[in-house]
């Protein structure tokens, strides 16, 4: 298989990162390195800037060569690299942006998710109904069908939550005004809603907190913000969303500032159980 002109996809992107890391902490120049591996020195050039594929064999090799022997390690990268080139799942639906389709490719790769919303019920809570009406609401430059397109996109994502394999973990703080939300001509959406957020809390890799109206002073009033954890030794990365699509923040020291915060937005919502008495009290009250 030719090492040129593959796809820089985010999976190819985070395994050459991954190895120029290890390549720097060994102490090896790249071309040192790639006279080690008898490869000329734009081959591992390529790989580590995602303009290469690698196969799993020769990712082993190189750690090898960087002193890297934790079984976890390799055995992370090297599913990378068999993943890297990979078709998502969403392909088919034609209307993920590139932005998008790197956020689901992290969502599919992680172990867990912890989101504070301010507005909005996160996407993974979603139901069809109440998705189609907030991707209408917010996807200004979108098309009838195409909303139509990124509500199945959010609701096939769910899956993640029950996936046999590694089922992703769930902790979402959903501040009191969402619920309040109401959709003209469909008065039941929001008790449908409501409903399936109780069902979701079921699942024991979910957790769901309210953030009351009379809540004190948290980080969270500066805005929506996600966690986003993974296997060892993929790096936390944080999505920011905006009119625009989200960006992630990737540094570490960025990304301690956003664990610390929703440490904090933890700390200032209900308990658990005290917030599935509030969405149950909120559901029995809305229109039939």
């Amino acid at each position: 298989m030719p090492n040129v002109r593959a796809v820089p996809t985010l999976r190819r992107r985070r395994l050459g990162e991954a190895l120029r890391r290890y390549r720097t902490a060994a102490q090896l120049s790249l071309e040192r390195a790639a006279s080690e591996m008898r490869w000329d020195d734009s081959k591992l050039s390529r790989i580590e800037n995602a303009r290469a594929r690698i196969p799993p064999q020769d990712v082993a090799r190189l750690l090898r060569l960087y002193d890297v022997n934790d079984p976890d390690i390799a055995q992370a990268l090297e599913a990378l690299a068999r993943d890297a080139g990979k078709t998502g799942w969403w392909q088919p639906y034609g209307v993920v942006t590139p932005g998008l389709h790197d956020y689901l490719v992290l969502e599919s790769d992680a172990d867990s998710t912890r989101i504070y919303t301010p507005n909005l019920i996160p996407g993974l809570l979603q139901t069809g109904a109440y998705a189609r009406e907030i991707i209408a609401a917010t996807a200004l430059t979108r098309t009838p069908q195409e909303v139509l397109s990124l509500a199945e996109v959010r609701k096939a994502r769910q899956s993640i939550l029950t996936r046999p394999d590694r089922p992703l973990s769930l902790w979402a703080v959903i501040h009191e005004s969402a619920f309040h939300q109401r959709f003209a001509g469909q008065p039941a959406l929001m008790r449908h809603q409501l409903r399936h957020l109780l069902d979701s809390a079921d699942l024991p890799n979910v957790s769901i907190q309210v953030m009351p109206l009379t809540a004190t002073p948290h980080p969270g009033l500066l805005g929506l913000f996600e966690i986003v954890r993974f296997p060892n030794p993929w790096p936390t990365v944080v999505n920011l969303e905006n009119l625009r699509g989200g960006y992630f923040v990737e540094g570490t020291a960025d990304v301690q500032v956003f664990e610390a915060a929703f440490d904090h937005v933890v700390a200032a919502a209900l308990p658990v159980d005290d917030s599935r008495e509030i969405i149950k009290n909120l559901m029995e009250g809305t229109g039939t």
